[in-house]
C-alpha cells in the first residue's frame, strides 16, 4: 500500500510566521502572533490541551508544520454562532469534532442517565458540550461563515458516518453527514487525508472536487460516480466472505492478481438503503457485516448507502502512517501542557494521561464491543524506539510535576507494539475480523522481543525510577512470551495489573469476539510465578461486561460463582453500552449475529438483555456480595430454579438473610454501610 508521504509537500506560504507557542484560541493571540487570519480554524468538545493525546492538538500541530495558520475554538457556547466567530473567518475550512470521545458517551451513563462530571474540561464541569456535538457545532459554523466550507472529523463523526442504531434515542439515525450538512467527513486517523485536503484547498481547488480522498466520506446526489469506469456492486447479492479463517496463497499461474486489484479499486459496494436499515433487521445486520468486512485499507471497496434521494458515499479507509510518520507526528512542538486561559483549572483527562506515553495505535484484536477498530483499524502504526525514548526525557525535562513515574508506555492494547502479519501479501488480502480469534492467527508475528527492549531502555534513562504499564495487557499474545511477561510483572507493575476477560462463559466469549478463559489461567500461572519469583505481592484486576449481547442469567450466574471462588469482589463494574457501528451494538439493536451471514434466511439469533431491570440484574451479578444486591439475586435465583445457591455456607452465592437497612433490592447502594466477608476486611477487594 503507496501512500504520500506526510512530509512530502510543500510548505504552504504562512510558514514564515514559525511555530505558536500555543495554538491561538482568541484574536489577541492571533495578533501576537501577526496573523490577520486563520487559514483553518479547528472547533473541538475538548478543552484546549496541546499534547498528542488530544486530536485537535495533533492535527492542528500537523497542519502548522505544513505551513497553515490554525485556530482552536474549545467548548464553545453552541446556543448562537457568535462563539464560532471569535477568530474570524477561517480561509479555507472549519474542522469540527466531538473531542477525544463520542458526545453522548461522555454525557451519558450505560443506562441513559447524565454524568456528573466531564474528565476533558477544567476541573471536570460538566455540561460544556451539547448533545451530538459534531452535528450542532458543524450547524453553528455555517451560521457563522455560510461560505466556508465544513469537514468533521474525530471518533464520533467516524462512528456515525452510515446510518447507524443510536442507544440515546433508540432508533436508527442517519448518516451524521446528512443530519450535520457537513461538506465533508474524515474517518479515522485524518492525517494523510487532512494534509492533503488542506494543500489542495489553498491550491485553489473546491471542496466539491475533492472526490479521492482515501478515509473521505460525503454526500453525492443519487447513482454517482467518480467516472464511467467504476461498477457498483449491490451488497445483497455479493456472497460475503466469513472473514474468520487465516489467508494462504496458493500458486496459481496466469493469474493476474494486478488486473483484480485495479478492478476492486474501481468498485463500489451497495449497501442497503437507510429507509431499509431502519425497517428491516436482517439488511441492518448484513450491512453491519459488509461494512466491518470492508475495513482493511489493503482490500476495501468504497461503499455507498441511499439516504432518501442522495447517497452517502464513502471511500477506502486511510492508509496506516509508517513509522518514519509516526515519529514525525509524535515529535511536532507541543507545549505539553494545558492552554494558559485555563489557569490553575485541573482538567482530569490531562490528570491522567501527561506521564504516559503513546507508543503505538490500532488494535487488531477484533472485539466487537469496542470502537477502536472502526476509528484507528486493525493494523498497528508503531513509533520507532528512538522517538519513545526522547518523549520520555521531554517529560523528565519539560513536564511540571514529573517525579520519575512515568505512568504508562502503551496505547489501545499494552502488548501490541511492532506486531503484525508476517507476510505483507497476506496482510493486504486478509479479511479477517480479528487476527486472535477464535484462535491468534498462524500468519501472526507475536515476538514481543522489541517491547521488551523498549521497556528495558525506558528504565535505564537517568531520573526515571519507575515506568508502569497502564493500558490493558492483551494476555493471550502475552502467553505466547513468557519473558515478555516476567519482564511485566517483574519492573513494570505497581501492585495491580489490568487486564480483561470480560467473562467467563463460551457463548458471551463468542459474541464478543474474546478468548476462553483457559488462556486467562495460564497467564494468571505466569504472573503468580513471577510475581513470586520477584518478591512481590501484585494481584490482576480483571474487567466485566454485565448485558453483553448472547450473556444470558445462567451465563452470569456462573461468572458470578467464579468470583466468588476466585475471591474477586468488584466495586467498579460495567454494563453493555451500544456505540455506534461496533458488531455488538447490531447484535444488541436487532437481535441477530453479524459475525455470521444472515441473507438467505442463514440469521442466527442472539440473546439480547433488554429492560432496565434486566440489565441491572446481570449487572447485580457481578456484585453478588453487596447486600444492596441480595433481594434481587435471591428473587431471580429463585425463578431460575437456582435456589440451592442461597445459604449461609460457603458454596453459596447470597446469604438466607439481610442486613438491617442494608438491602433496598433496587441495585442502589444500601442506606447503611456494606457488609462484606462477614464483617471482616477482603481479601480481595478491586476498585
Amino acid at each position: 500500500m503507496a501512500a504520500r508521504p506526510l512530509t512530502s509537500y510543500k510548505p504552504y506560504w504562512a510558514r514564515r510566521f514559525g511555530v505558536a507557542p500555543f495554538l491561538p484560541m482568541s484574536r489577541p493571540e492571533m495578533d501576537a502572533l501577526g496573523w490577520d487570519s486563520c487559514d483553518v480554524i479547528l472547533v473541538t468538545g475538548d478543552a484546549y490541551i496541546d499534547h498528542p493525546s488530544f486530536g485537535m492538538a495533533l492535527l492542528g500541530r500537523l497542519l502548522e508544520a505544513q505551513g497553515f495558520r490554525v485556530g482552536i475554538i474549545a467548548q464553545p457556547d453552541w446556543k448562537s454562532p457568535e462563539a464560532f466567530r471569535a477568530l474570524g473567518r477561517p480561509n479555507l475550512y472549519f474542522g469540527v469534532t466531538a473531542g477525544n470521545m463520542d458526545s453522548m458517551v461522555n454525557r451519558y451513563t450505560a443506562d441513559r442517565k447524565i454524568r456528573s462530571d466531564d474528565a476533558y474540561t477544567p476541573n471536570g464541569e460538566p455540561n460544556r458540550r451539547p448533545d451530538r456535538a459534531v452535528t450542532v457545532y458543524a450547524q453553528r459554523c455555517r451560521e457563522a461563515y455560510k461560505e466556508v466550507p465544513v469537514v468533521i472529523g474525530g471518533i464520533e463523526a467516524s462512528l456515525r458516518r452510515i446510518a447507524h442504531y443510536d442507544y440515546w434515542s433508540d432508533k436508527m439515525r442517519r448518516s451524521v453527514l446528512a443530519d450535520s450538512k457537513a461538506d465533508m467527513l474524515l474517518f479515522g486517523n485524518a492525517e494523510r487525508a487532512i494534509v492533503e485536503l488542506t494543500h489542495r484547498l489553498a491550491a485553489g481547488e473546491s471542496i466539491t472536487d475533492l472526490r479521492d480522498l482515501r478515509g473521505a466520506a460525503f454526500m453525492v446526489p443519487s447513482g454517482w460516480q467518480p467516472s464511467d469506469a467504476w461498477l457498483e456492486l449491490d451488497s445483497l447479492a455479493v456472497a460475503a466472505p466469513t472473514g474468520d479463517t487465516p489467508v494462504h496463497f496458493m500458486p496459481q499461474p496466469g493469474r493476474d492478481r494486478a488486473g483484480r486489484a485495479e478492478q476492486r479499486a474501481h468498485t463500489v459496494l451497495r449497501l442497503p438503503s437507510f429507509e431499509q436499515v431502519e425497517k428491516n433487521a436482517v439488511l441492518d445486520t448484513h450491512a453491519a457485516r459488509v461494512f466491518h468486512l470492508e475495513s482493511n485499507p489493503g482490500n476495501a471497496r468504497a461503499m455507498v448507502q441511499a439516504h432518501g434521494e442522495r447517497d452517502v458515499w464513502l471511500n477506502p479507509p486511510p492508509i496506516p502512517l509508517n513509522t518514519p510518520e509516526m515519529d514525525h507526528v509524535y515529535g511536532l512542538p507541543y507545549a505539553r501542557a494545558p492552554h494558559p486561559a485555563y489557569g490553575d483549572a485541573k482538567i482530569p483527562a490531562w490528570e491522567m494521561i501527561r506521564f504516559s506515553i503513546n507508543i503505538m495505535r490500532g488494535c487488531f484484536g477484533g472485539c466487537t464491543f469496542c470502537s477502536i477498530t472502526e476509528h484507528e483499524g486493525r493494523i498497528i502504526q508503531n513509533r520507532s524506539e528512538e522517538s519513545i525514548l526522547h518523549e520520555i526525557e521531554e517529560i523528565r525535562d519539560k513536564t511540571a510535576g514529573f517525579t520519575g513515574v512515568v505512568s504508562d508506555l502503551g496505547g489501545p492494547t499494552a502488548n501490541m507494539y511492532r506486531l503484525a502479519c508476517k507476510d505483507p501479501k497476506i496482510e493486504s488480502a486478509c479479511r479477517r475480523l480479528s487476527c486472535v480469534f477464535p484462535d491468534i492467527c498462524e500468519n501472526l508475528d507475536t515476538d514481543h522481543g522489541p517491547l521488551i527492549q523498549l521497556y528495558r531502555k525506558a528504565r535505564a534513562i537517568p531520573g526515571v525510577k519507575k515506568v508502569l504499564i497502564g493500558s490493558g495487557v492483551r494476555y493471550d499474545l502475552a502467553v505466547r512470551s513468557p519473558e515478555y511477561v516476567r519482564e511485566l510483572v517483574s519492573h513494570h507493575v505497581g501492585g495491580y495489573l489490568k487486564i480483561a476477560p470480560e467473562h467467563t462463559e463460551e457463548g458471551p466469549l463468542e459474541h464478543m469476539m474474546k478468548p476462553r478463559m483457559t488462556a486467562y489461567d495460564r497467564f494468571k500461572r505466569l504472573f503468580d510465578k513471577f510475581s513470586r519469583e520477584a518478591g512481590k505481592e501484585q494481584y490482576l484486576i480483571p474487567y466485566f461486561i454485565a448485558a453483553h449481547p448472547g450473556t444470558t442469567d445462567a451465563d452470569m450466574v456462573n461468572l458470578a460463582l467464579w468470583l466468588k471462588r476466585n475471591d474477586f469482589r468488584l466495586d467498579q463494574v460495567q454494563t453493555f453500552l451500544p456505540t455506534p457501528l461496533a458488531l455488538a451494538t447490531t447484535m444488541w439493536h436487532t437481535g441477530l449475529n453479524p459475525l455470521k451471514p444472515v441473507l438467505g434466511g442463514k440469521a442466527r439469533a442472539v440473546a439480547v438483555t433488554r429492560g432496565e431491570r434486566a440489565r441491572r440484574l446481570q449487572k447485580a451479578f457481578l456484585r453478588y456480595h453487596d447486600p444492596a444486591n441480595w433481594p434481587l439475586l435471591r428473587e431471580a435465583l429463585k425463578d431460575m430454579g437456582r435456589a440451592d445457591l442461597i445459604g449461609n455456607g460457603k458454596h453459596h452465592l447470597v446469604p438466607a438473610f439481610q442486613p438491617g437497612g442494608g438491602g433496598r433490592g433496587d441495585g442502589r447502594r444500601p442506606v447503611q454501610a456494606n457488609l462484606r466477608n462477614g464483617g471482616k476486611r477482603p481479601k480481595r477487594r478491586i476498585e
